[in-house]
């Protein structure tokens, strides 16, 4: 089961979106549903046809992306649309016109306290509102993360203004307000998103502050964008975020800044002082959805999902990309390093084995050892 752009137009603005999670390629969307015991976290959710050799249903979204020879959602960052980006037309715009390389993948998002909302400036090139990013505390709307790779990123910058000679139009940034949260409940801490820049002077917010209309912001879910072209007001002072600016390219390894460790290198155990120097605050008790095997080699094997559960650590992370670089050193081929969801939503980086688990033992007394 697929879908077509036709089916989701970019008119009018912001364009239609699918009422799901999807990957996005050659004008055609591949439905997503969450499953904690794929690598990716995610499956292709449609019948025969989702994959180039035929199997679709219930494929790892990971290994779909690798059939492409693209990155893994490991290797890409969350990026929070709000306005155009997560329709399916708008991104066949983005291959044809500004070259967006490999597949899309986009994650339907609850967002609190955060409102996409109506700019005080117009367009250029077609004398439209464009919507911006605002805090809006009690408000809740949905949009989508995109979980994208470096060149997306590079694609999305000149798109949007971030480079290019037009830097007066959105920045990139972490967003710290609000909760951001997928369609599984994984709480995606800190996501990315383009925001207006930063201006010093009232001429310069009407470019893409938000604009005020009797004092207060105008949501897009409000009013459509051929009513907003009339609106008038002034722009506002600040969009009331709280944001990280990210200088250059965004990190994938920043994003979650925690890891969930259950074997050697947990707190006590033989491997801990490897990690130990780049954690900060104190490692928490912590339990991820999954099973634990024994590989008969001194150390555990994890497969994620459906199981007992896996106790474990929390380290937070002082500086991410050092930290994981030492950890996938040590971890070596026989595990790999994803992004999964630990009880109560929030997310974090664990090693996974690889590998079969024929003839391993399931441990079930790991609880007392932990």
């Amino acid at each position: 089961m697929t879908f077509a752009d036709e089916d989701y137009p970019a008119v009018p603005y912001p364009g239609a979106r699918p009422p799901c999670s999807f990957a996005h390629e050659d004008a055609t969307g591949h439905p997503l549903r969450p499953d904690r015991s794929a690598l990716a976290g995610w499956r292709l959710a449609g019948g025969v046809g989702d994959g180039d050799d035929g199997g679709g249903a219930g494929r790892d979204l990971d290994e779909w992306l690798a059939d492409r020879d693209v990155p893994p959602l490991a290797e890409r960052v969350p990026l929070l649309c709000y306005g155009s980006n997560a329709c399916p037309s708008k991104l066949t715009w983005l291959r044809g016109t500004l070259g967006l390389p490999g597949p899309a993948v986009l994650l339907r998002a609850r967002c609190a306290g955060l409102a996409a909302v109506w700019a005080a400036g117009l367009r250029v090139v077609d004398d439209q509102r464009p919507a911006t990013l605002a805090a809006m505390p009690g408000v809740e709307e949905r949009h989508a993360i995109w979980l994208a790779t470096p060149e997306q990123i590079e694609v999305l910058d000149r798109c949007e203004g971030r480079i290019g000679g037009a830097g007066n139009r959105y920045r990139l940034a972490h967003v710290t307000t609000g909760e951001v949260r997928l369609e599984d409940g994984t709480l995606v801490d800190r996501p990315l998103a383009y925001v207006a820049a930063e201006a010093a002077d009232t001429a310069s917010r009407t470019v893409r502050y938000p604009l005020l209309v009797d004092g207060r912001p105008v949501r897009c879910a409000d009013v459509p964008q051929a009513a907003a072209v009339a609106l008038t007001g002034e722009p506002a002072a600040s969009d009331g975020l709280a944001l990280l600016v990210v200088d250059g390219a965004p990190v994938p390894e920043d994003q979650p800044r925690r890891l969930f460790v259950y074997g050697t290198p947990r707190p006590g155990a033989s491997h801990w002082p490897l990690l130990e120097r780049y954690a900060t605050g104190e490692p928490c008790r912590a339990e991820l959805p999954g099973t634990l095997f024994d590989t008969g080699l001194g150390y555990p094997a994890l497969r994620p999902g459906d199981g007992p559960g896996v106790p474990g650590w929390v380290v937070e992370l002082a500086t991410p990309a050092a930290a994981l670089s030492t950890l996938d050193e040590y971890e070596g081929k026989e595990y790999r390093r994803v992004r999964v969801t630990l009880d109560g939503g929030t997310q974090a980086w664990t090693y996974v084995w690889t590998s079969p688990f024929d003839g391993m033992r399931e441990i079930t007394d790991f609880r007392r050892t932990t």
